[in-house]
């Protein structure tokens, strides 16, 4: 019986391949990148919010205590009509 090495070379097709790869490129290119939106910067630059709604609040709460809170009701239906139009 003679044996003979006919599709030897296939069995390994993908060793021989060579990989053309530069160096600076792939470096880059495996780079984290953080893109923040233009509504995100914004959010973050206004810090004074949360002063202003903590001070807003202890008004209110002064004001209920007190027995000086009045509900605008026409306010609070203009509010609730854009909140479910939108």
């Amino acid at each position: 019986m003679k044996i003979t090495s006919y599709g030897i070379n296939a069995l390994n097709a993908y060793k021989n391949q060579t990989r053309n790869v530069k160096a600076n490129a792939n470096k880059a290119s495996f780079a984290d990148k953080i893109e923040i939106s233009k509504a995100a910067q914004e959010m973050r630059d206004v810090s004074t919010y949360g002063t202003e709604r903590a001070e807003r609040v202890k008004q209110l709460k002064e004001e209920i205590d007190a027995g000086k809170y009045k509900v605008d009701a026409r306010k609070v239906a203009e509010d609730m009509l854009k909140y479910y139009r939108f």
